[in-house]
């Protein structure tokens, strides 16, 4: 079990596997008033760096699930880093259908809606897992402004322009789900091109040390290509923000 090998190269370099940056991570943890001996789950965790750095901040006690057995292992690693473990941990595996035995008080799926069919299975799963009172996490793309044509759509890697709402249109949709929305904090460029743009040299570095990989080919092409068309339509169209909701 993993993810398209592709992912595991182009971001192996990342802590973090979405638009947020570090400074973002801590402003989500603060904002959501976390206290210590928390239950977080996360499902989708990537390498760990959300449940990592709130378990050093704030004393959260974490779970993650996530497909990447790469990044699962750059988690366990970031845990002994921070001095977490105890603390933290880390499970490779599918988060589709994942419920924890005990109820959390953070249930986050952070940028993976795609494990439960979109935003609404997704949070149905979540608050399988939420204990009275508990906090749902997601983080979601929204378009900053509609791409005029469903070609640009397309270069935001949308199957369409119908894949995601405006801002405005996101938000009204979590009451629509029997939730109100009591917190967000959305990313902003400088944390796409955190995200975006670090792929570009670590494609370079993978290129350099893997030439006759069978994967060069694709590797250099993406290489090619992405920079200009991040800066012309990603950048421009997409945005993208963790909501913090409870049900009604």
């Amino acid at each position: 079990m993993d993810i398209p090998r592709i992912f595991n190269i182009t971001e192996s370099a990342h802590r973090i596997h979405n638009p947020f940056t570090p400074e973002k991570l801590a402003t989500l943890g603060a904002a959501l008033r976390l206290e210590k001996g928390t239950r977080v789950l996360d499902l989708g965790s990537g390498s760990g760096e959300m449940l990592c750095t709130w378990a050093r901040d704030y004393g959260i006690i974490g779970t993650g699930i996530d497909m990447s057995q790469l990044f699962t292992e750059q988690a366990k690693l970031r845990a002994k880093e921070l001095g977490v473990a105890d603390k933290v941990n880390f499970i490779h595996g599918d988060a589709a259908g994942y419920v924890s035995d005990e109820k959390v008080g953070v249930a986050a799926c952070v940028g993976a809606s795609w494990i439960a069919g979109g935003v609404a299975g997704t949070v149905e799963l979540l608050a399988r897992s939420l204990r009275t009172g508990g906090i749902i996490l997601i983080g979601e793309p929204y378009w900053r402004q509609f791409p005029p044509t469903e070609e640009v759509a397309r270069e935001c890697h949308a199957s369409s322009i119908s894949d995601f709402l405006l801002l405005p249109e996101l938000i009204a949709s979590f009451g629509s789900l029997g939730c109100d929305i009591v917190e967000m904090v959305l990313a902003d460029q400088d944390g796409w091109d955190r995200y975006e743009a670090a792929q570009w040299l670590t494609m370079r570095r993978w290129l350099e040390a893997n030439p006759g990989d069978e994967l060069a080919e694709e590797v250099r092409a993406k290489l090619s290509s992405e920079p200009a068309r991040y800066a012309a339509y990603t950048r421009e169209y997409l945005g993208w923000g963790v909501f913090a909701l409870m049900t009604r």
